[in-house]
């Protein structure tokens, strides 16, 4: 039902799915950034997501085969993504897409880049407004590993705690030294920390999340060569939870979904508070049953009953733009 197609968007390498039936309209076009921490996927691994999306919504989509880390620090992911969208956006004629209808999605590490992405063409004039964003069990923030879904989840496959802030370093500098400094909290000076806190704090988190083996967690401060290693965790396209409120306030449409034994789960949940207190239109999916990762099991040996109802959702979504 599709023709599938191997293509270079400017120097990235993409995978397009084309839905074979003629359209009467113009179809919507979904850019699609895999997981994978920064490090792992590629257009092969979500293959069959991809395929599922394209037939299921009779979309077009362009799966991004980005650059990984270690090998390419921070922000080659970002900017092959970046690039890959814009190149999109001004040749949607060429595949059928209309302009006004074009989505970003992603999961895990490919959700922290759709959120970045979308936030850099916010403020665009000169390209069409994206249509809207879907993130997959985001990581959006690196100032605090000891949010309660860090705590409660630490020890869940797929994605361990120690895991998400060692995948986070590679990304960052290419190894994960100031590993601990990162999972104690004392990376980031004070001062900058209590700057960020009406954004990240676990008093934004619902009390319901919080009732599963949460303590509050003393704030450190950092050394300047701790900080000096990492302070670009505080840049919103490494971490989008961190944009300013004018960015925030431009954002489109945004499907956010979270899973509830999942160590990234409170970076979703802070992003809706955020979109919704700026005014922007949030609809929201919680897998009570979820983990991170389900979507991976997709239709595989390993297949999960709430990963499909998670997936019928944000096709159920896809197909209302």
């Amino acid at each position: 039902k599709l023709f599938i197609k191997d293509l270079s968007f400017e120097t990235v390498p993409v995978r397009i799915y084309q839905p074979k039936a003629p359209s009467a309209s113009q179809r919507r076009g979904v850019m699609f950034f895999h997981g994978g921490g920064w490090i792992f996927g590629g257009l092969e691994t979500y293959e069959k997501q991809c395929r599922f999306m394209a037939r299921e919504s009779e979309s077009v989509v362009v799966s991004v085969g980005y650059r990984l880390a270690p090998e390419h620090k921070y922000p080659a992911a970002y900017e092959d993504c970046l690039n890959a969208t814009i190149h999109f956006m001004k040749n949607t004629e060429h595949y059928g897409v209309d302009p006004a209808n074009v989505i970003v999605c992603g999961d895990s590490a490919g959700g922290n880049l759709a959120a970045a992405v979308t936030q850099t063409l916010a403020g665009r004039s000169d390209l069409p407004k994206l249509r809207a964003q879907i993130l997959i069990y985001p990581g959006l923030q690196a100032l605090d590993f000891n949010l309660p879904s860090y705590q409660q989840n630490r020890g869940v496959p797929f994605l361990f705690r120690e895991r998400a802030a060692f995948y986070l370093l590679q990304y960052l500098n290419g190894n994960a030294s100031n590993l601990e400094e990162v999972l104690e909290g004392s990376h980031i000076p004070i001062d900058i920390k209590l700057n960020y806190r009406k954004w990240v704090s676990p008093d934004n988190i619902p009390e319901k999340f919080k009732v599963r083996g949460y303590k509050p967690h003393v704030l450190l401060d950092s050394t300047t060569e701790v900080y000096e290693t990492v302070k670009r965790f505080c840049e919103p396209n490494l971490c989008p939870l961190l944009a300013e409120d004018a960015i925030i306030q431009q954002l489109p449409k945004t499907f956010i979904l979270t899973c509830e034994y999942d160590v990234l789960r409170d970076d979703g949940l802070l992003y809706k508070k955020r979109l919704e207190d700026n005014g922007v239109p949030v609809t929201w999916y919680h897998l009570e049953d979820g983990f991170h990762g389900i979507m991976n099991s997709f239709n595989d040996w390993l297949s999960f009953s709430s990963g499909k109802r998670g997936l019928d959702n944000i096709m159920n979504f896809l197909k209302s733009l």
